[in-house]
Formats: structure tokens, sequence, C-alpha cells
């Protein structure tokens, strides 16, 4: 039986792992969700007293599935994306024929109403914000960003002339564009100065190089340095790259701004489980109620399909065909 730690003689091929690395990162995936699979494949052979998942087949992964569920009582959406990296291992990596893998159920998520703040909620949790925070709240609620999309942002798709941002590789893969707020520009100027400054100093100090997407690092060497490839929301310190080995400055840690809104809205007495996603589910909420068409805000979303923006009709003042309660 062979084990997933075994290590290959000279001539073989690499270790399963990194035969995962590999192709995850010949897909272009990134390097968040390279870690969630490795991280599914390595618990799934671990949990089968590490067999090589050669020799296992739909069994196992219900087993293994069964477990999540049962005895870890995982939500619906860790154990889909549990499935996912063992199809994923499977389909690309293994190249074994999948049918039977296909046919295992995935968890059913449960359908909840987003949280969605009044437009007081959100001006007493900014008044709880400061600085570099307060900002990326601000393009949260007031240009529709998800956290990631914020904290990924470069410089060259923030356009101030047009008023507008343009998310590059959004989810799903897609980009769009959605508006910037004037009554951000300014301050987002001056953010960029200061940005601006550091990275010149980087620079000087032998780095200034920054991730850069797919090839384009081999089609355009230099761009990595470029002012316009940098993040809008660097880091405050320089780090290795796991992947590039090289020293370089990142965006911000998401968790950053996680902890602010979250401190924001214990500050504010808000009781409502709001987070970051909040801002964005209430930008849409609130466009909706100013009266602006549904698929003009799906658009600004992002969403694939405009019944994901249907959602926010049902937290409206008014739901459905403007229904009034008997008592009102």
């Amino acid at each position: 039986m062979r084990s997933i730690l075994d290590v290959p003689s000279v001539g073989h091929k690499p270790k399963l792992l990194d035969q995962v690395r590999d192709v995850i990162r010949r897909k272009h995936y990134s390097i968040r969700t390279e870690q969630a699979y490795v991280d599914w494949i390595k618990r799934f052979i671990i949990y089968h007293k590490k067999r090589h998942p050669v020799d296992m087949a739909e069994e196992q992964v219900a087993q293994f599935l069964t477990h999540l569920a049962r005895n870890l009582n995982v939500a619906a959406s860790t154990q889909n994306q549990a499935l996912s990296a063992l199809l994923f291992l499977y389909k690309e990596v293994l190249k074994r024929e999948i049918g039977w893998l296909e046919k295992v159920e995935r968890a059913k998520k449960q359908a909840k109403l987003p949280v969605v703040l009044t437009r007081s909620e959100v001006k007493e949790i900014f008044a709880h914000l400061h600085g570099t925070p307060k900002l990326m709240a601000g393009l949260l609620y007031g240009s529709g960003l998800r956290l990631m999309e914020c904290v990924r942002l470069r410089v060259k798709d923030i356009d101030f002339a047009l008023a507008q941002i343009t998310v590059r590789d959004a989810k799903g893969g897609k980009d769009r564009v959605t508006m910037l707020p004037l009554n951000l520009s300014e301050s987002l100027r001056r953010h960029l100065l200061r940005t601006k400054a550091q990275h010149e100093q980087d620079l000087e100090d032998g780095f200034g190089t920054v991730h850069l997407p797919f090839a384009l690092s081999r089609k355009s060497p230099n761009a990595a340095r470029e002012w316009a490839w940098q993040y809008v929301f660097p880091s405050s310190r320089i780090a290795v790259d796991p992947r590039s080995g090289k020293k370089q400055r990142h965006h911000v840690a998401e968790g950053i701004l996680q902890s602010a809104i979250k401190k924001a809205v214990d500050a504010s007495g808000i009781v409502k489980r709001a987070n970051c996603h909040s801002l964005r589910h209430s930008f849409a909420t609130h466009l909706l109620t100013k009266g602006y068409d549904i698929r003009t805000v799906q658009e600004l979303l992002g969403h694939k399909d405009v019944s994901t923006t249907m959602i926010y009709t049902h937290v409206l003042n008014r739901p459905g065909l403007g229904v009034k309660s008997p008592l009102d």
C-alpha cells in the first residue's frame, strides 16, 4: 500500500502534493485556493491512514465527507470545498475517471438572508473607523466591492477622471466596472501619494517588486516595479512570496479590515451580526431602495445571474409588490 509520505526515488514523479501544487499553478488558481485544496487533500489522506488516493474510490470519499459533517459538524460550504478539492485531485492531477465522484451528493446550503445595515447604522460604524480601514470600508459600501477585491486593487485600476474602478479577475474569473464614490476621491488621492512615496523608498532599498498575475512577469519583467501595478493597499512590511521566494510588498492582510469592522460594530452597539460583506449587501439594498434597476445593480455587483441579486428584494422595506401590513 502506497503512502503520501513516500519519498520518490530519482527519476520518479514528484510527491503527490507537489503535483497538486504544480497543476494548480499551471491553471493560475489563487494562492488561497492552492492552500485550501492541498490542506483538504492532506486531511483526506491522513483520515484514511495515509493511503494513496489511487487506492481509494467513492466509498472512501463518502466516508470522509460524512466524517466532516457528522463528527466535525462543518458547514455545508466547508464540506463542498473539501469535495471540490477531491474532484480536482482525481480529475486534474491523477487523470482518473471521476463519474463516480461527481455523483457524490454535495451538502445543501441553507438559504439565509443577508445582513443589511440601515444608512444610520452605516454612518455609526464609519464614525468608529479611521485611516486606511475607513477608506477600505468606504469602497466596500460605496462601490460594492468584496473584501478580497478591495485588498487586491491595483493602482492602474482606479480611474479618477471617469470616477470608476475596474475589478480584475473577480469571482468567476471575470472583470467588471463599478463606480468610484466622489466622496472618497480626495481621500484616496492622498492615500496613493503616501503609498507612492513608500514604493519609491522600496525601490531605493532594492525592493519595490509586486506579485504579477499569470505569465506577465515573464512577458514584462519590469512591470513588477512599475507604480501602476502596485497594490492600492500594500502591506506595512516586506515579506517572502510563498511561490516565487522573492521579497516583495504584498497587499494588506484582509484580517486587518475585518478586525477594524468588528470593533466598529461593537463600539456602535449594533446587535446585527454585521461584517465586511454586510457593507456590500447594504450597497446593493440601498441602491434598490433608491429605485435603481436590478440589472444595473447586478452588473455593479458582478453577479452571474440576476437571481442572485434578487435576494436583496427580500430585505427591502417593501418586499414583493409593495405589500403593506394590515396594521399599517
